[in-house]
């Protein structure tokens, strides 16, 4: 615990600047925690906070650069990949999605400050060709009122996190072991909303040749596009898809064969749809294996 406080004491600034950085970069590395100890341990030293701020600032942008620069590079696959690896999956579903299409670039000021959301904006700022100015300016505020609220919050409760450090300070190998623990906790707790929400949407998909044999035949099942209205029109559409993002939407007969696309990680938004139908009596319904991006990898036709 002592080398934790000397290396926060002596090297603060470089220790949020590579919290921030891997935490902002997606690794489950709390940046909140060391922003506030260094914020605390500056009061208490009477030494500036201003470095604090702008150097979290600094780490944040630097990552969230890098992920709007994967966005315009990669698009679609880096959303993919990120989703994948989250240990929040469930926040990388349609609703991210339509946070962005609805508020596009402002909503970059608010991102760290929702669940889920920082995780994905900036890649999708870069997937939806965000100008690189708009985006440095929003995210750049975004960045700094992020920082400037975990600073000021180590600053107005600085007494408390002293006393909290000093105690763990005396508890000397102990209190680094509970510190450990409880981060350990964290990540242990995110681990566990991954499977059950992995567990969740886990149901028997239809393949891209499969439907195109079905649409071939003439027995036609009712396609739903749970994707974004943006995105949708971006992209075009499975012809003969209708577009419904929630159960609310629909008026179906509880007989009829219901696929379900969209364009996320685990034909995640669509499983859950599927899922809400089934739980309202719905026997044929199925996500589409791979969702609209298969659809087009298989060189099958789109509307628009």
């Amino acid at each position: 615990m002592d080398l934790l406080l000397h290396l926060i004491a002596h090297y603060g600034l470089w220790v949020v600047f590579i919290a921030v950085l891997l935490d902002q970069g997606g690794l489950p590395v709390p940046a909140f925690p060391p922003i506030i100890v260094a914020s605390a341990m500056a009061v208490a030293a009477q030494q500036p906070l201003w470095p604090i701020v702008l150097v979290a600032a600094l780490a944040a942008l630097l990552a969230d650069g890098l992920w709007y620069a994967g966005g315009r590079r990669f698009g679609a696959h880096l959303l993919r990949l990120v989703c994948r690896l989250s240990l929040s999956p469930d926040s990388c579903v349609a609703g991210t999605r339509d946070t962005y299409a609805r508020w596009g670039a402002p909503s970059l000021v608010v991102a760290k400050f929702i669940p889920g959301f920082a995780a994905l904006a900036t890649t999708l700022a870069g997937q939806t060709r965000t100008g690189l100015a708009r985006f440095a300016l929003y995210d750049g505020l975004g960045a700094a009122l992020w920082a400037l609220v975990a600073v000021a919050t180590g600053a107005l409760f600085h007494d408390a996190v002293n006393e909290v450090l000093a105690r763990l300070d005396s508890l000397g190998q102990t209190g680094l072991l509970v510190l450990l623990a409880a981060i350990a906790l964290f990540v242990a707790y995110k681990a566990w909303k991954r499977q059950r929400f992995i567990r969740l949407i886990r149901m028997a998909r239809i393949s891209v040749p499969e439907l195109q044999q079905l649409l071939d035949a003439g027995t036609a099942p009712l396609l739903l596009d749970v994707r974004p209205g943006a995105q949708r029109a971006a992209s075009g559409w499975i012809p003969g898809a209708v577009q419904a993002t929630h159960v609310g939407e629909l008026d179906l007969p509880p007989q009829r064969e219901v696929i379900v696309y969209c364009d996320c990680p685990n034909e995640a938004s669509a499983a859950k749809l599927a899922r809400e139908l089934k739980q309202r009596g719905f026997q044929r319904v199925r996500p589409l294996a791979g969702g609209f991006e298969a659809w087009q990898a298989h060189g099958l036709p789109v509307a628009r």
